[in-house]
């Protein structure tokens, strides 16, 4: 017997009445904006990995980690001569790091290694020494050490069992810097933020506050907003830029950002903004299920006739309708507008068609992001 559902979502909508602006949160300037000569850099290499058991590279099929290994065997003053080894002990593998900002040499980092032969799993595996260039192409820090897998993986000649990622893993404070940036904070004359969420409001709030303090502490302002995402702070001559960092970033700000619902139709998952306004609007929601039931039968021929044992199909179809409640929707904040949608029963997959309704009828008061 086979059973087929087939749910039809369906949404009634009515425009009622307006809503009210949204409101602001407060929170320190380090945590909504970034100083620009503080950023990451992105540093990247190619290595080996030795040390597995059994799980690595097949030289056959990934040329290059060959090639590898007798370059390195070479640099280390032993001869490659001879036939071609069939052990899988050894992985190529991608490393990659971010180096953090106002990194100084000696200090260590997280590298993460990906596979790029065929190799199964790398967990127990050691990487070797390898280099890590920048952008620019110059070396600035050098990985070497353990890989921490975090998945596991098992097989036998029937079955197999694989949980999270093998083939890739992180060597925690496995790279040294050797190399630091060549940019000197202290050898500029301003300080650039960059807002995390551009946003034009909070970035004249925070010209402002910086401003209000700058008076008070250096007699004048120094703050100028350049567009919704950078501020520009004039360095004042009586200060030192490392301390009037310290004391901007701890400055509180009343932060605004644009009313955004967000929805994922792949996973279900729904994320409505604290500023999400819904005018007055009535919804009514149904789901039609339609089951599809095929019970074939066995046709006998009667006693000894000529007749053939024969399949006959049957089909039964079934239509239900549930949920055909009117609910009345009026958000003017967050917790009535989800007050207002749970109480129509219905599962994240009914909320989003009801969201992108709500939207068509012009009466969601913020972006629909779909993901």
């Amino acid at each position: 017997m086979m059973k087929r559902l087939v749910t039809l979502g369906l949404v009634c909508l009515t425009l009622l009445s307006p809503v009210s602006p949204a409101f602001a949160d407060p929170a320190r300037i380090k945590d909504i904006a970034s100083l620009q000569a503080g950023r990451d850099n992105q540093l990247i290499g190619y290595g080996l990995i030795v040390g597995l058991q059994g799980s690595g590279d097949s030289l056959r099929s990934s040329p290059f980690t060959e090639q590898s290994m007798r370059a390195m065997l070479q640099n280390l003053g032993i001869s490659t001569q001879g036939g071609q080894s069939s052990a899988k002990n050894t992985a190529a593998v991608m490393v990659t790091a971010n180096l953090p900002p106002f990194a100084s040499p000696g200090s260590r980092l997280d590298v993460t290694v990906s596979s790029l032969g065929d190799a199964t799993s790398l967990r127990g595996g050691t990487l070797i020494m390898t280099s890590l260039s920048g952008a620019d192409g110059q070396i600035y820090a050098v990985a070497q050490g353990s890989v921490v897998v975090s998945g596991f993986s098992a097989q036998g000649q029937a079955a197999a069992v694989t949980e999270g990622v093998t083939t890739s893993g992180r060597v925690p404070n496995g790279a040294i810097i050797e190399r630091e940036l060549p940019s000197k904070f202290k050898d500029g004359v301003n300080l650039v933020l960059q807002l995390r969420n551009p946003d034009f409001s909070t970035a004249v709030r925070i010209a402002d506050t910086i401003n209000r303090f700058a008076a008070q502490r250096y007699g004048g302002a120094v703050a100028e907003p350049r567009d919704s995402q950078e501020v520009i702070i004039e360095k004042p001559r009586s200060a030192d830029l490392t301390r009037l960092m310290a004391e901007i970033e701890n400055l509180v700000v009343e932060t605004d950002t644009p009313a955004k619902v967000v929805v994922n139709e792949r996973t279900g998952t729904v994320v409505i903004g604290a500023d999400v306004k819904v005018s007055r609007v009535a919804v009514s929601y149904g789901t039609l299920t339609v089951q599809v039931t095929e019970t074939p039968q066995i046709v006998q021929p009667e006693p000894f006739s000529n007749g053939e044992t024969a399949m006959q199909p049957q089909t039964d179809i079934s239509v239900m309708k549930d949920g055909s409640n009117v609910a009345i929707l009026n958000g003017p904040d967050l917790r009535t507008l989800v007050a207002g949608l749970n109480s129509i029963g219905v599962k994240p997959d009914g909320i989003i068609a009801i969201l992108q309704g709500i939207k068509s009828a012009g009466a969601l008061q913020a972006e629909l992001v779909i993901q």
